[in-house]
């Protein structure tokens, strides 16, 4: 299924507890392979963006967004 919505690019600041962080970078290790040195050539911060943005698109971000009582 494809979300035909028009989506923007949007650099913010957001707290997320450590674990999260570490279960994110645990993850990442093992679905991506290292390299012949050992070293994994992944963008933990476009993963974190990435996981956040699924996050928000499953979870109807938008309807929130859209709750003035969510201002409140």
């Amino acid at each position: 299924m494809t979300d035909e919505r028009e989506k923007l690019v949007v650099n913010v600041n957001v707290e997320i507890t450590a674990a999260s962080l570490q279960a994110i970078v645990e993850n990442v290790k093992k679905t991506t392979k290292c390299d012949s040195k050992g070293v994994y050539r992944v963008d933990t911060a476009d993963k974190v963006s990435a996981i956040i943005s699924c996050f928000l698109l499953e979870n109807d971000f938008e309807s929130y967004a859209k709750n003035i009582e969510n201002y409140i």
